[in-house]
């Protein structure tokens, strides 16, 4: 499963503008609403085209990958709690259940649902193909 290349519980790396920093916290405190790549824009300072380029390059993810990326931490974290997937995807700030479930399996590679078998079912480890075990000659 693919995790943002940038957290902000993390430090940022020292040549991140000061600009972007804005919006990355911008981000992160209303991820669950709409964010407009206009506002994050004029916190940045830039054109909207230049804060894409920009972001891109600092960060290692467009605006909206960025975003879509921490819904989906919020929502796993929603839904390891027991949280329904509807509500889940709601309180992440996805418009439905299926909004979610095609971010969520973009970006971590199973369903929301596979994610939730796999949590409750840890995984066995499985003998390879072609692999037989023979019993000691006694």
């Amino acid at each position: 499963m693919q995790e943002p290349v940038l957290d902000l519980g993390e430090k940022l790396p020292p040549g991140v503008n000061p600009g972007i920093r804005r919006a990355l916290v911008h981000i992160e405190r209303h991820f669950t609403d709409s964010v407009y790549l206009e506002d994050l824009a004029v916190l940045a300072g830039l054109s909207v085209c230049r804060f894409v380029t920009v972001f891109r390059r600092q960060v290692g993810l467009t605006p909206h990958r960025f975003i879509c990326h921490r819904r989906i931490r919020h929502a796993k974290a929603l839904l390891r709690e027991g949280v329904p997937m509807a509500q889940a995807a709601s309180e992440a700030g996805f418009f439905d259940q299926s909004h979610l479930s095609r971010h969520f399996k973009s970006i971590c590679g199973v369903t929301p649902g596979r994610y939730l078998r796999d949590l409750a079912q840890p995984e066995r480890p499985r003998a390879a193909r072609g692999t037989y075990i023979q019993a000691a000659a006694v």
